[in-house]
């Protein structure tokens, strides 16, 4: 009976946030079992375009550390604001969401060239969470029970925590950029006079993952119900 729960629960996570999400849990795993090694995922420039371990492309978003404080905070937030994002704002759009994945994607790997970060996912989180706070402007929010504050805030307080908690603060910022330059290209830009839009989801990604029909027993997360989330009485982020 608890299998046949956690199945259906499974089952109702929205299909990206539930490949991604499963993906980073599978590989951890396979990590943590010596399966694999961290050095078969990392990001490698070199070992991608000159010996074609093309893999790497998409392994080093889906290993978060060993399993520890870090990696369930990462997991947390990565499953919460991929979540509400597809229930969201991209309910019924899988292939902009998943557009939006790709070209995320492309720019951290873009910039990885530069920055010299060997894996992504943490910075990829970032990206979620910033583009869900800009996208909930007036949510409140509770971190630790310390701070109150509004949701685009939040990418800035994560930052902070990392830079307490003695972490390169590198991983963040490129996930504020990347959030905010896809913020801007498609909320921000194409509404302002002579605006266009240029980010524009292939027609390919909309015939795999589009469906006309919508779900009338959709149940919306409680942030996407109107009223929003009492995220100021009891609920804490990380707690």
């Amino acid at each position: 009976m608890a299998y046949q729960s956690l199945r259906l629960e499974y089952l109702q996570i929205p299909p990206v946030s539930r490949a991604y999400t499963t993906a980073c849990v599978l590989t951890t795993a396979a990590v943590q079992l010596e399966l694999i090694t961290p050095f078969q995922l990392y990001f490698n420039p070199e070992l991608i375009f000159k010996h074609f371990q093309i893999w790497r492309l998409i392994t080093n978003f889906l290993f978060f550390g060993p399993v520890g404080f870090n990696f369930l905070f990462n997991m947390i937030f990565l499953y919460r604001y991929c979540r509400m994002l597809e229930e969201g704002s991209f309910r019924g759009r899988t292939a902009d969401f998943v557009f939006m994945f790709l070209f995320g994607g492309f720019l951290m790997t873009l910039f990885g060239l530069f920055v010299s970060l060997v894996f992504l996912g943490q910075a990829f989180t970032i990206m979620l969470v910033y583009v869900w706070s800009r996208r909930n402007p007036y949510v409140r929010m509770n971190f630790f029970g310390l701070l109150n504050f509004q949701a685009p805030f939040l990418p800035w307080v994560l930052m902070g925590f990392s830079l307490l908690l003695g972490n390169s603060i590198i991983v963040d910022l490129l996930g504020i950029a990347v959030g905010h330059i896809y913020f801007f290209l498609e909320d921000v830009f194409p509404n302002q006079p002579g605006g266009i839009r240029i980010l524009k989801t292939p027609s390919i990604l909309k015939a795999i993952f589009d469906t006309p029909d919508e779900d009338p027993n959709y149940n919306p997360l409680p942030e996407e119900r109107p009223g929003g989330f009492d995220w100021g009485e009891g609920q804490r982020l990380g707690g």
